[in-house]
């Protein structure tokens, strides 16, 4: 499959487990996109005690960015007022707006991002937040997770490896039947495809 109906079908399938896809140039864009997602936000309710209070201030935590990345965001939240946050995530429990994550693949077939979670930092980034923002690289699409098993199987070789495999937001129904969002997870993923 050539990389335009690749992206075009990881697109829609990732719509359709409610994942919003945006395609912006490269990592730059990336993280202005990210920036204005956490603005257009409505500030979260903290309803559990945290170590550390923030006050009124947003809070984003981006745990598994490369540091020159990462620079670039906080120079971005600064600006804005948002707190950006890499360690003790641990302590924001109910106060994440936002968690930010450079995925390792995307699996077209599903709409399935494939994101090496050994840290537990980068694990809480993405199950704490009420927003979660993943960022992709087009080259990072596979056709199906079969077509990737060597790749997979070089995540996984390590005996205390954690890869998570995430398919839109947190979504359940196993109370009653009935459809709950947020349960066991953020409220809303936001899919930014960037180029190489």
């Amino acid at each position: 499959m050539n990389k335009e109906k690749l992206i075009s079908k990881f697109k829609e399938k990732a719509s359709l487990v409610a994942a919003i896809v945006h395609e912006v140039p490269g990592i730059t864009e990336a993280l202005k996109k990210t920036v204005e997602l956490c603005l257009e936000k409505d500030l979260c309710e903290n309803l559990m005690p945290t170590t550390q209070t923030p006050g009124n201030l947003k809070i984003i935590a981006a745990p598994n960015l490369e540091p020159e990345v990462y620079d670039a965001l906080q120079l971005l939240c600064k600006k804005n007022g948002i707190t950006l946050i890499k360690e003790d995530v641990r302590h924001h429990p109910g106060g994440i707006e936002m968690g930010v994550t450079v995925m390792d693949f995307g699996i077209a077939e599903t709409g399935t991002l494939v994101l090496n979670s050994d840290s537990e930092e980068t694990r809480l980034s993405t199950m704490l937040c009420e927003t979660h923002v993943a960022i992709l690289k087009t080259s990072d699409i596979r056709e199906t997770a079969l077509i990737m098993s060597e790749e997979l199987n070089e995540m996984v070789k390590k005996p205390s490896s954690y890869t998570a495999f995430i398919t839109g937001a947190s979504r359940t129904a196993d109370i009653e039947r009935v459809l709950a969002i947020g349960v066991h997870g953020p409220l809303a993923l936001h899919i930014l495809l960037t180029g190489d």
